[in-house]
């Protein structure tokens, strides 16, 4: 008996993953395209997304199974047993005699032949301890006084236990505390529901939602961003209402940057790096379509994501732009409003996207945040006297977040911070926590239940 498609297709698509030739999403589109039926993409896209989550406590077991540490394995069977692990400890629907089976088969077809047997006696471990796994526990008991190790503790049980990096976990435990870190991992560890916003340029969260029931998607209002909708059963991109322009995916806490930005009727905006366009689209309905929305982007092919999102929405305030705002914003100082949403090292993101946890590292910080201080300098430019500089990001690190605004603010004396209170003016009460006493936005997972987005305001001086 051959292995079944949905595990092939994950084996070959986690080694491209392994090598760092394609990264979590595009391994994704790669097994959609390879398999023709659903049942089998549900399946793989499930392997592969909780095996990339789930990554740091399966190596701690493989590890302990097999008596040895990875380095000493070949890198086709760690994934074999990885795919394998996933299987056996989380997806009831699949039967480990199953996983193990096709595990050995894979082993095979890798041209790993003399380690068929070992695959299948490592297996054999996670089978018989699947419903209790011999992971670190949560900390409870361990004396006050022993700082070193609770501290040793608290990061076996996030690292290891949660998954996540080990230098993640402590700078989390160092700014938030414990309970905090490990409830904010919980959240990344959960499967994220589809976030979709409402085009009020074709139609309101209301009637959205009315669209969706009338083909069969449940969806409720977001908690806080005001045009939002949760799905709770059913797939919208499923229905013909998909390509409509009436709505959007879009995570909560992305739909907040817009939100905050508060962009007017009869202005000038530039949105600097606005591919795919939802932000950018969201500012166009806030604008009423009156004014002038310049969205760039510096490549040819995010434009053209860009283009198709602008002409499903209905938007003709809009205009296209290509060009590396890095270098200097190719405009005058004419805008109303500039908005950064920057590239950034995602790691607010961890739940929509686990395999960040493992492709990024502590070292890689401090390049993004110069390149985050590049980008935010250069459209500073763009800002006409008076107007606002909106930067945001999807990370959760400080270094990232305010120092790059402080940073900004240190070499920029014409600008002056901006309480994002005081553009939203008046704050509805239930989105009081979300800003920090700076007047910053903030969320946080473990506190609003939203992935970790940072957003900061400037302001140009009037004369």
């Amino acid at each position: 008996m051959g292995v079944a498609p949905a595990r092939l297709a994950v084996y070959e698509a986690l080694r491209r993953i392994t090598t760092r030739e394609i990264d979590l999403s595009q391994a994704l589109a790669a097994t959609r395209a390879a398999l023709a039926d659903e049942r089998d993409r549900a399946l793989a896209a499930d392997i592969l997304t909780g095996t990339e989550r789930w990554r740091g406590a399966i190596d701690f077991l493989i590890q302990r199974y097999a008596g040895r540490s990875l380095s000493r394995l070949d890198a086709e069977v760690v994934d074999v047993l990885r795919l394998s692990a996933y299987q056996v400890l989380h997806l009831d629907r699949v039967p480990p005699a199953a996983a193990v089976h096709d595990a050995v088969e894979l082993t095979r077809r890798a041209g790993k032949m003399s380690a068929a047997s070992f695959v299948n006696a490592v297996l054999r471990g996670f089978c018989r301890d699947r419903e209790h796994p011999p992971l670190p526990a949560r900390p409870e008991a361990l004396a006050p006084s022993d700082i070193s190790g609770r501290r040793r503790a608290e990061l076996d049980y996030l690292a290891i236990s949660l998954s996540h990096p080990r230098w993640l976990a402590s700078r989390w435990i160092d700014r938030y505390g414990f309970d905090a870190a490990a409830s904010w991992m919980a959240f990344n560890n959960q499967p994220a529901r589809m976030a979709v916003r409402a085009n009020r340029l074709k139609t309101s969260r209301r009637g959205l939602a009315a669209a969706l029931e009338a083909h069969g998607v449940s969806a409720t209002p977001t908690r806080f961003a005001p045009d939002g909708l949760i799905v709770t059963d059913g797939n919208p991109l499923r229905t013909p209402l998909a390509g409509s322009g009436l709505f959007f995916v879009q995570d909560e806490a992305s739909q907040l940057i817009s939100y905050v930005a508060a962009a007017r009727p009869g202005t000038l905006v530039l949105d600097c790096c606005a591919a795919p366009g939802g932000k950018a689209v969201a500012m166009a309905a806030d604008m009423g379509d009156a004014g002038v929305l310049v969205a760039s982007d510096v490549r040819r092919r995010r434009v053209t994501l860009l283009r198709q999102t602008v002409l499903e929405s209905g938007a003709t305030c809009v205009r296209l732009l290509q060009a590396d705002m890095r270098r200097a914003a190719p405009c005058r100082p004419v805008f109303d409003l500039v908005v950064v949403d920057a590239p950034c090292s995602g790691l607010g993101t961890l739940r929509r996207d686990p395999d960040l946890r493992w492709r990024r590292s502590e070292g890689d910080l401090a390049d993004f945040a110069a390149a985050e201080q590049q980008l935010l300098t250069a459209a500073a430019e763009a800002v006409r006297p008076g107007g606002r500089l909106l930067y945001a990001t999807c990370s959760s690190e400080p270094e990232e977040n305010e120092r790059v605004v402080e940073g900004f603010l240190a070499g920029q004396p014409a600008f002056r911070p901006l309480n994002l209170r005081d553009a939203l003016h008046p704050v509805a009460d239930h989105l009081q926590g979300l800003f920090t006493g700076e007047g910053y936005l903030r969320t946080y997972p473990h506190e609003h239940a939203l992935e970790a987005f940072f957003a900061a305001a400037v302001q140009r001086a009037s004369a």
